[in-house]
């Protein structure tokens, strides 16, 4: 008799549920959307508040977060007065200026004062102007085009000329590779998109090799040479002050420098809105830069000296370095921008950059 009503009897049980269920839906979609509309508030709230002191609009799209958190970063250092210089130890002119305080002297007059930011190579030194934490500083020919590619908001400044022997590949002195043609299925090390990365690009050319016919390695300096000195890598495309190191530290051997495959010129760089807002600050931060190149070419024992405190790296080895490299801060002229556009170009041949950029685009013509 009972049996017959245990249908009803569920049905009864799944109603109550379904019932519970539904009303501990509503109150936790409430819950939720009452969480949501908090945060929502507290957003519209902070973005106000930085909206009355004019960095923000309360009414910015999430998208534009990530930008406008680096042009707020840029505008709060403009207002204080500070440049801030990006520098490697191992580039001799902006560490030397560091290093001698006069940048400090020149701009303390007209109320500037200055941080130093050092980076291991150029492109992490980019990265940081495009994420507003630099103003100015110095890098090798390719990171800036990476860094264009990139839509980092950059300016090329002026360039120093440095020069083809001051960048090479190196292989081990035993080592069985004696033509750029035996690079073929070899761990080369280099640094990504800096100037050697172009060098690689360009002296796999002249051995009639495809750049996907080595095995890069992308490694920084530091880890670069103990990668080389170890035995893990069967090349290192490599600029001074490492170069004349491992040459005179291992007797590694040249297999070939950038003569006639590479200018390997230097590049002075600047954030666009530090550009924009401080064209006369620029330009004696670009004066103090010039004197002091001028002095190291006059001084490249004292240089070495100074360099071997700060890298631990022998004072003989690093005077060659200076010796065979060229000096200047010079104004950008159509025929370097064509010789950069041509590297630009080819990165892109080749895909490692993701699009054309057009290097005449980002020159300041303030220096001209």
């Amino acid at each position: 008799m009972g049996c017959q009503f245990y249908p009803i009897r569920v049905l009864s049980i799944f109603r109550k549920f379904f019932h519970i269920f539904r009303s501990q839906r509503i109150r936790t979609f409430s819950l939720l959307f009452a969480i949501g509309l908090g945060l929502n508030l507290a957003i519209s709230a902070y973005a106000l508040s930085i909206n009355s002191s004019g960095s923000y609009s309360a009414t910015m799209p999430m998208a534009q977060t990530t930008q406008t958190f680096k042009q707020t970063s840029q505008t709060v250092a403009a207002k204080n007065n500070v440049v801030r210089v990006g520098y490697q130890k191992a580039a001799t002119i902006l560490n030397t200026l560091k290093n001698r305080g006069e940048l400090e002297k020149a701009l303390a007059s007209s109320g500037f004062s200055v941080t130093w930011n050092e980076f291991p190579s150029g492109p992490p030194l980019l990265e940081a102007i495009n994420s507003g934490s630099v103003d100015f500083g110095y890098t090798g020919e390719s990171p800036p085009i990476f860094a264009q590619a990139a839509g980092t908001p950059l300016v090329y400044v002026a360039y120093d000329p440095w020069g083809p022997k001051a960048e090479a590949i190196l292989v081990p002195k035993n080592s069985p590779i004696k033509t750029l043609a035996d690079l073929k299925g070899k761990k080369v090390a280099f640094a990504k998109g800096s100037n050697t990365n172009y060098l690689v690009v360009k002296a796999l050319e002249k051995a009639g090799l495809q750049y996907s016919d080595i095995k890069p390695a992308f490694l920084q300096p530091a880890d670069a040479r103990a990668a080389f000195e170890g035995g893990n890598v069967d090349a290192w495309a490599i600029w001074d002050p490492y170069l004349a190191v491992a040459e005179k530290a291992v007797g590694a051997r040249t297999l070939t420098d950038a003569t006639g495959l590479a200018p390997n010129r230097g590049y002075y760089l600047a954030a666009k809105s530090f550009v924009d807002a401080h064209p006369d600050t620029l330009k004696k931060v670009l004066e103090q830069v010039k004197k002091t190149s001028d002095w190291a070419k006059k001084n490249s024992a004292q240089v070495a000296k100074f360099l071997s405190s700060e890298l631990g790296i022998d004072a003989a080895a690093l005077e060659v370095a200076e010796k065979r490299r060229d000096y200047g801060v010079l104004p950008i002229s159509n025929e370097v921008i064509a010789t950069q556009q041509k590297i630009a170009d080819t990165f892109y041949k080749i895909k490692l950059v993701p699009k054309q950029v057009s290097v005449k685009e980002i020159v300041w013509k303030g220096n001209s």
